[in-house]
């Protein structure tokens, strides 16, 4: 095949950006190829996913997410094998026994699969890969399905099914398939927790239909730094509101799925979520987001133009590198807005202590426990995944959905990279 040019790189980032996670990789290993010796074996997917892409077909994206996938899936029956294709090994889990076909709508179109299949195992095998990707892309087509069988935005919908090649559902289809759904997401969102050192807790918000009408549902979200350093999505639920009650069911939840062993909670201070917080875990120390109390200062700055040098005091403020500094810092700048600014002074006093938590704590864990950062980012990864469905059918389908795509992303942190040294904590 002929040297990939560097224009490909530069010239089609802005496509690059459109394309799902996994071809990041590919783009990656390309940029890596011209100072890298790569084994041929090694390199074929690489060079396949070039092909197509060089081949200017416009089911080429569809073919390149099928072939990353079903290479993904080889590696994975070998490693539950425990042996390579063709390998003579004693110790082996079974033997590859072919292929199933099978055909996967995705977002981007169908995919035509061949998942690999085992004989002689002492474990079924199923490529997880496969169930990580199908959740979220079932609660996705569920929720369009439900749409289309209660005669909402019809249109809208066979437009939406037609962009992921998908047949329209009857009511049958979609009651079987929800209630299969709906099962394995409750099983999740109900399983026992065990040890949790440090809660993050935050709630985002999506447009559902009720009684005929849009209104905006609330979606609870907690995340947990287990006791292994990993992270963890614990609560998933939604209620009309951020009511105290709401808070208060979903971290009692928590207890009696056996949650013990908490040093710290990290939230903002919405009134539902602080009473409930202080009602069901009243002995634990929390630790108010730093970057919603900078947010909450603007609105007590009668001056646009003291806006900057505010926000610059008090990012001085939680930036010191100890609390007797922070509290100095903190007085400093109450004086010096006193006069002109009275209500941001009394409003820095009552509030910014609220936010000093974090420095009872070793140094190199403060940054990722000072902020409520890792649930906007989770919020954020939700919205961009959810965004298709611009109104649910009902509270059911934003559940399933929301639980379908937190229920991978856990999966991921679970298994992924340690988040936190909790044995500095």
């Amino acid at each position: 095949m002929e040297k990939v040019k560097p224009a490909i790189m530069k010239k089609d980032a802005p496509f690059q950006m459109h394309l799902p996670p996994v071809y990041g990789i590919l783009f990656t290993c390309l940029k890596e190829r011209e100072t890298m010796n790569y084994d041929e074996k090694q390199y074929t997917i690489i060079e396949e996913a070039l092909q197509l892409l060089t081949e200017q077909d416009s089911q080429s994206l569809t073919k390149i997410m099928a072939l990353v996938w079903n290479k993904a899936m080889l590696a994975e029956r070998e490693a539950h094998l425990g042996a390579s294709h063709y390998e003579h090994k004693e110790t082996r889990n079974g033997y590859a026994n072919g292929f199933k076909p099978r055909t996967f709508n995705s977002r981007i179109g169908k995919l035509d699969l061949q998942v690999p299949q085992v004989r002689n195992s002492d474990e079924k095998f199923y490529p997880r890969a496969l169930q990580r990707g199908c959740r979220s892309e079932r609660a996705l087509i569920l929720a369009a399905a439900e749409m289309y069988v209660q005669g909402v935005s019809t249109r809208r919908v066979e437009t939406m099914f037609k962009a992921m090649g998908l047949e329209h559902f009857s009511a049958e289809q979609v009651s079987k398939a929800t209630a299969e759904l709906d099962k394995e997401l409750s099983n999740w969102r109900s399983r026992p927790i065990g040890c949790v050192k440090v809660l993050f807790a935050d709630a985002t918000y999506q447009k559902v239909r009720v009684d005929g009408a849009c209104v905006d549902m609330a979606t609870f979200i907690v995340t947990g730094i287990m006791e292994d350093g990993h992270r963890a999505i614990l609560a998933v639920d939604s209620a009309f509101d951020e009511a105290e009650i709401h808070w208060r069911n979903v971290f009692k939840s928590l207890v009696d799925r056996g949650l013990r062993g908490l040093k710290l909670i990290v939230s903002d201070a919405h009134v539902g979520l602080e009473e409930a917080r202080k009602a069901v875990f009243s002995g634990v120390k929390w630790q108010r987001c730093q970057l919603h109390l900078q947010q909450n200062a603007h609105a007590k700055i009668t001056k646009t133009s003291l806006k900057a040098q505010v926000a610059a005091d008090i990012r001085a403020i939680f930036n010191a590198p100890s609390l007797e500094e922070a509290r100095r810092l903190m007085d400093i700048a109450v004086e010096k807005y006193a006069k002109d600014q009275p209500k941001l002074a009394s409003w820095m006093e009552e509030n910014l202590p609220d936010g000093f938590t974090v420095f009872s704590f070793p140094e190199p864990l403060r940054k990722k426990l000072r902020t409520n950062n890792l649930e906007e980012r989770l919020n954020r990864s939700i919205k961009s995944r959810t965004r298709l469905i611009s109104v649910f059918p009902n509270q059911a389908s934003q559940l399933r959905l929301v639980s379908a795509i937190c229920m991978e992303i856990s999966d991921e942190w679970e298994t992924g990279n340690i988040y936190l040294n909790i044995s500095e904590l």
